[in-house]
């Protein structure tokens, strides 16, 4: 089984987590950040992959370093669950709708850590949550997983739902990306490798 536990302490937050990545979309979280807790649960669903978060954090300050560290330990655990990446499809992309947002997610789980983002530039608060923080948590999880993953709202005007489409999208994209691909033989790679 593809399985991790990880814990992360800073001076900033406290995270521990779990993820089984041949899961059926069950979890367990709870953040201090009620739409981070949103995202993260809507993330497990949709590519089902189970996650099991407790995190706590310096919200006094900002919702930032929170919200940052929660994606850089999700993307810390796909990277150990996904060990050598023999077996796996290594490409999946999406295009979720939600309601009017539309978002598209392209990954390639290449060894090759980028980001390529864009939320059509839009800001605002979702109730205390800063939208702009939603760049900031894919970045944490991509960065930390080592992946190459292309993620833009094609539409949108209601902050939620541009975020939410954002992270189906993302989710989907990932659960096609890490699913083993019966037909194949090895990794991946004309190199042999993903690193």
């Amino acid at each position: 089984m593809r399985k991790v536990t990880i814990k992360r302490e800073t001076k900033e937050t406290q995270i521990e987590l779990s993820i089984n990545l041949d899961g059926t979309g069950k979890y367990s979280v709870d953040t201090p950040v009620g739409f981070l807790t949103h995202m993260v649960e809507t993330f497990s669903k949709h590519s089902l992959i189970d996650v099991e978060v407790m995190a706590t954090g310096d919200i006094h300050v900002s919702h930032h370093h929170t919200v940052e560290d929660v994606g850089i330990v999700l993307g810390t655990a796909l990277k150990e669950a996904l060990g050598d990446k023999k077996g796996i499809r290594r490409f999946g992309h999406a295009i979720i709708p939600m309601d009017e947002a539309l978002a598209m997610c392209s990954i390639d789980l290449s060894g090759r850590p980028l980001l390529f983002y864009d939320d059509m530039g839009l800001k605002g608060k979702i109730t205390q949550f800063d939208f702009e923080l939603m760049e900031e948590f894919f970045k944490g999880f991509v960065l930390s997983a080592g992946i190459t993953v292309h993620l833009k709202a094609l539409s949108g005007k209601n902050l939620h739902h541009v975020a939410e489409a954002l992270t189906k999208a993302f989710a989907v994209a990932l659960r096609h990306a890490i699913e083993i691909d019966p037909k194949r033989k090895g990794t991946p790679s004309t190199k042999g490798v993903l690193e």
